[in-house]
């Protein structure tokens, strides 16, 4: 949408972009020389309430105000989610951002919070105190073992309010609602693309990167992706997972098999 819009009954502010998010931050595209004079103001910029049009020269001072629209929640401006501290806001941002500023002195692995790290160090020590009783499994935090404990039991709490379907972990039922919603909180920096699952954006940003970082054991080779490897490593093994049910016939690839089939569709007519 395009808007003009008075300020101090003087001055007229130009073209101002809008995001679609229920509370986002306006931008001002540009501000007319009387007002890069200084202050708050001197790098053009301006935040608007995207509910009440309310400007501030701040961006925090919006996201302070923000809290009277949401019962005092913080509202990410990126999309929209509210979340009932600073900390826990930060945390959601580096999704979008995908900062990890928590790295792992051992493997070298990043994290966007502290919490994390400290649970995935314990993988380097072994600790691991919480066990099932049911198949001995151990886990190093308890609620692992709670959601371990829902495969022996079938349980599955977290139910979509969509289309009904029920999952173990409340994770899941979150990146299966993006299916409904149709969410990508994972975009590249890069190129704008956005993804709906942490896996893909990782994978994506490798062709940024030119990571490869899984490598065949037997040649070498190396590949962006673990599934691109594990079809490599079948020129190795001889593995033909995919047999054709009609004649029995087997194949490395499901694209071989499709293509396949297709045969014994066409002897049908």
């Amino acid at each position: 949408a395009r808007i003009l819009c008075p300020l101090r009954n003087s001055l007229t502010i130009g073209e101002f972009i809008l995001r679609k998010s229920p509370m986002s931050v306006t931008t001002v595209a540009s501000l007319p020389d009387a007002m890069h004079g200084g202050g708050p103001l001197a790098d053009g910029h301006l935040f608007i309430c995207g509910e009440c049009g309310k400007a501030f020269s701040y961006k925090s001072s919006l996201t302070q105000h923000q809290k009277i629209h949401t019962g005092g929640k913080l509202i990410c401006t990126e999309c929209g989610k509210a979340f009932n501290g600073k900390a826990l806001l930060m945390y959601h941002q580096r999704i979008h951002t995908g900062e990890k500023p928590y790295k792992c002195g051992e493997c070298g692995k990043a994290f966007n919070c502290n919490s994390s790290l400290t649970h995935h160090q314990k993988t380097h020590t072994g600790w691991r105190p919480y066990e099932c009783n049911e198949c001995g499994k151990a886990f190093s935090r308890s609620t692992h073992l709670t959601e371990h404990l829902r495969i022996h039991t079938g349980e599955k709490p977290h139910k979509c309010n969509d289309c009904g379907k029920a999952f173990i972990q409340f994770t899941h039922l979150t990146v299966h609602q993006r299916i409904h919603t149709g969410e990508k909180p994972h975009k590249c920096g890069d190129c704008g693309k956005a993804f709906k699952y942490r896996s893909s954006f990782t994978s994506h940003r490798r062709i940024h990167t030119g990571e490869k970082p899984h490598k065949c054991n037997v040649c070498g080779k190396a590949f962006t992706q673990i599934t691109h490897l594990t079809v490599h490593q079948r020129t190795h093994t001889g593995e033909k997972p995919y047999a054709c049910n009609v004649c029995g016939k087997a194949f490395k690839h499901s694209s071989s098999l499709t293509s396949h089939y297709r045969t014994h569709v066409n002897e049908k007519r």
